[in-house]
């Protein structure tokens, strides 16, 4: 990500201080280069990892620092190893300037660590470029929480041209300071870095890629796949590499396989020895087949891992292979690799090298999508003797484009080529201004020639509309389809008079299916109106399936369908309006550009479990309706809406599945979102009412903790909500992670009940979990002990369920067939309704398409 400085680069040198393993340089034509080695700030000359860090006090002419500016700065601390024991602190732009005598890839890297006498950390604020490039943008050190005993290593890989390599330290503004303790700069091996590569999106293979090397690649995630730690000591590059278990989707999916005892076999066309050490070739994740779970054997699922990234942007992938899982031949081992969801490579380690334990790699260019998230898989063909897969280590780079055209550059002419950069980009963006403008006319005239009755008619019959019509000409797959003949459709024209035309004043949310608005009909009754983009022709399926949906149930809590439009390229929704919005609304929000998690619910604790018990019902009459089983695939806070008096009602449809199969399961592709989803509905494509029970506790979690299902600004075992929430919950310390505002108001019982169903509901295993109706007695029961006192007995546990000798209301069943929406129907309370799905697109896996072993 372009700010976001991934955790797992955050380690502590005192650790590898205390590994005593001799650095091991194989012997070829490379040998890594002693120049260019900084301790910053200091004369002094340290050793670490066998490299003598020159001090730039002393450079003895091994390289330039600017005059003025800048000032070293001692670590007051004496625990802090010699490398961070000193610091150099820039007051205004400043530079090291390095004699490049060899034209090829370069490594170089930064350390920070902030320490005390550095002064106020909240005026540390930078940013680093180097031949024109910016390497690091707005760093700052309280933003990436960066105190501590934890230095950060930022690491860069580009070509460099012989001459003058000047690296550029820039504080942010007048009363801003950047600084660094220590700097590497070394000449990488020969073809280290490949200038082209496959070029992968999340549709799939495109063509290749060419221009690597055009620019810096920024080292994001380095994971040594089915090991441990692996210390720059251990690594003939001075790399440092992270186990994976962390970034493992579906942790009993794998299992490490078995230490390779001997040396991995290298040998042309695969890896070398400075591709990786020797650790990430001897250790690997293999396929867990033989899961002692209590699921059975797992022999047609992947080993996924999921891993943040910047949204938009080009990231080089290296996936490294080592077959050290195989007892005998691999000749018959073949399986694949999935990069997202659209694109597969088949690995067939015997066909790149007949011998075994003999290490390659795969490079690949993945632009990522808008979700801040990149999915990479291995999993096992069909149909072959060998059903197995593993991996060894993964490496990504993000590939940087902003050139910055800075003098720094060390290019005569780089003023020059700036300016004409800028008269480019200018030009550029009045033709592109022209374009818009012409095609902004032309969709205008357009929609002036369509023949939609006037603004001020009066409403129509609900059976009214065009003669055309989006559902009787085509489905997701092109076939006709017939119309729904709801008795539900809205003419355009009455759609136009709620909304004002869509005035922009009136839209109150944005999501995938397109914009929502606020309106109010002719008879008083206030709407909520969801309007696809016009002719993109996407979400038909989704707009379908909320229509067949909603128009065959009614029930106190869950959203209604007033109505719906298909005239001509339109696609348009209308609910009853939900007041108060979605339930994440009142829980908490994201501060800023930080996207930092902030409690604001002003909810009580007895509020939100009669809105979690409200949710539970609508979900409840979902599962066991008379219409047959719903599952809705897609329960989350914002898909749980509130009306004015604070009354639950699960909303969107979309991309639920119907039919009669609750003693069974539906084999479908995956959708949902992104910490919510089930793990054993991802993992073996089996989606049943179990899956929806999984989401709910997601959801509980949520209410009780106010915060994101999925935050990367935490702690990495506490980014997953679900997963931490459960570890609390099983070592009994679940009242630490509740919502701040609600400490000392949970009656100890409620709480203690209320964890054992969080527990209950997200059990990996979905025949573990309750149903949906034990989930509604239990939240009953949470709500009876908050408001009064339960004696208990020493004897009573978790596995009392008290509940059932509680009272139950009757949950009322209304006709499954169509019913038209009268005036007397309509609820004369205040709806609201909000689309703005606040999960981040880095959370949602919404058209996840699993193909063969998924």
């Amino acid at each position: 990500m372009e700010e976001t400085f991934q955790s797992h680069k955050i380690f502590s040198y005192f650790s590898f201080l205390f590994h005593f393993s001799s650095l091991f340089f194989p012997s070829s034509s490379y040998t890594l280069p002693d120049l260019y080695f900084i301790n910053c700030g200091s004369s002094s000359n340290p050793i670490v990892t066998g490299r003598t860090f020159t001090g730039d006090e002393n450079p003895a002419g091994k390289f330039v620092l600017s005059s003025g500016g800048s000032k070293p700065v001692q670590n007051l601390s004496s625990s802090a190893i010699s490398l961070y024991q000193s610091a150099r602190i820039f007051r205004k732009s400043s530079w090291y300037e390095f004699n490049v005598d060899q034209t090829g890839p370069y490594v170089v890297r930064f350390h920070f660590y902030p320490f005390s006498s550095l002064g106020n950390l909240s005026y540390a604020r930078f940013s680093v470029s180097a031949s024109g490039f910016s390497r690091l943008s707005n760093f700052t050190a309280e933003k990436y929480n960066l105190v501590g005993n934890f230095p950060l290593i930022q690491e860069f890989l580009f070509n460099v041209a012989s001459g003058k390599l000047r690296i550029e330290f820039v504080p942010f503004k007048d009363h801003y300071f950047a600084f660094v303790n220590a700097i590497e700069v070394f000449l990488a091996p020969p073809d280290f870095i490949p200038d082209f590569a496959p070029h992968v999106t999340s549709e799939g293979n495109d063509e290749d890629y060419n221009g690597v090397l055009d620019g810096p690649l920024h080292v994001i995630h380095r994971i040594n796949v089915g090991g441990p730690n692996i210390m720059p000591n251990n690594d003939s590059l001075l790399r440092y590499w992270i186990p994976d278990d962390n970034y493992l989707f579906i942790k009993n999916s794998a299992r490490n396989s078995e230490v390779y005892g001997g040396k991995p076999n290298y040998q042309a066309p695969g890896a070398t020895e400075f591709d990786a050490p020797d650790f990430v070739y001897r250790t690997a994740k293999e396929m867990n087949i033989d899961n002692n779970s209590g699921s059975g054997s797992l022999s047609n699922f992947n080993i996924s891992w999921r891993f943040d990234v910047k949204k938009g942007a080009d990231h080089l992938v290296r996936v490294h292979f080592c077959d050290i899982v195989s007892r005998t031949t691999n000749e018959f081992l073949r399986f694949n690799l999935y990069i997202y969801s659209e694109f597969s490579l088949e690995i067939y380690p015997f066909g790149v090298i007949s011998q075994p334990a003999a290490p390659f790699y795969r490079d690949f260019v993945v632009s990522a999508d808008d979700s801040g998230f990149m999915n990479i898989s291995v999993g096992p063909k069909r149909r072959l003797r060998d059903q197995m897969a593993f991996l060894n280590g993964v490496e990504i780079m993000e590939l940087i484009r902003d050139h910055i055209g800075s003098a720094s550059s060390g290019n005569s002419d780089s003023k020059r080529k700036h300016l004409l950069v800028i008269i480019g980009c200018v030009v550029g963006g009045v033709i592109l201004a022209l374009v818009i403008v012409i095609v902004f006319v032309l969709g205008l005239k357009r929609r002036k020639s369509k023949p939609v009755e006037d603004f001020d008619f009066p409403l129509a019959p609900v059976q009214g509309g065009s003669s055309y019509s989006r559902t009787t000409v085509r489905t997701a797959s092109g076939s006709p389809l017939a119309d729904l003949h709801l008795g539900l459709k809205v003419p355009f024209s009455e759609i136009l008079y709620a909304t004002k035309r869509f005035n922009a004043k009136l839209m109150i949310g944005e999501g995938g299916f397109g914009k929502v608005y606020k309106g109010m009909l002719k008879n008083g009754t206030k709407v909520a109106v969801k309007r696809s983009e016009p002719g993109h022709g996407q979400g038909l399926p989704e707009f379908q399936t909320e229509i067949m949906v909603l128009s065959k149930i009614r029930h106190h809590h869950l959203v209604s369908l007033i109505g719906y439009c298909d005239e001509r390229d339109e696609m348009i929704l209308v609910y009853e309006f939900m007041e108060k919005g979605t339930l994440r609304d009142h829980l908490y929000f994201s501060q800023g550009e930080s996207r930092e998690s902030i409690s604001r619910s002003e909810l009580s604790w007895d509020e939100r479990l009669r809105i979690c018990i409200g949710a539970a019902k609508g979900i409840h009459y979902l599962h066991t309706g008379s219409t047959g089983t719903i599952i809705h695939r897609d329960i989350k806070s914002t898909n749980i809406l509130l009306d004015e008096h604070f009354v639950a009602k699960v909303a969107d449809f979309g991309l639920s599945r119907s039919g009669l199969f609750e003693e069974t399961h539906v084999s479908t592709d995956v959708k949902g979102s992104f910490g919510y989803l089930d793990p054993e509905y991802f993992k073996c494509l089996q989606l049943t009412q179990k899956s929806d029970v999984y989401s709910f506790g997601v959801v509980l979690l949520e209410v009780l903790c106010a915060r994101p299902v999925i935050d990367h600004l935490l702690p990495r075992e506490q980014v997953n909500l679900a997963d931490w929430g459960v570890s609390c919950q099983r070592k009994g310390e679940l009242e630490k992670i509740i919502d701040h505002l609600l400490v000392g108001r949970i009656n100890p019982n409620s709480l203690r009940k209320f964890g054992e169903t969080v527990e209950k509901c997200l059990q990996e295993n979905g025949a573990d979990r309750p149903n949906m109706v034990d989930v509604l007695w239990d939240l009953e029961y949470c709500l009876q002990l908050q408001n009064t006192v339960v004696p208990r007995e020493p004897y009573e546990d978790s596995t009392t369920d008290v509940a059932w000798g509680l009272p139950m209301p009757v949950v009322r069943r209304l006709p499954s067939d169509s019913v038209d929406i009268g005036e007397d129907e309509l609820r004369n309370d205040s709806y609201s309704f909000s689309d703005v799905s606040q999960v981040n697109a880095g959370e949602v896996f919404s058209q996840l398409n699993l193909d063969e072993a998924r």
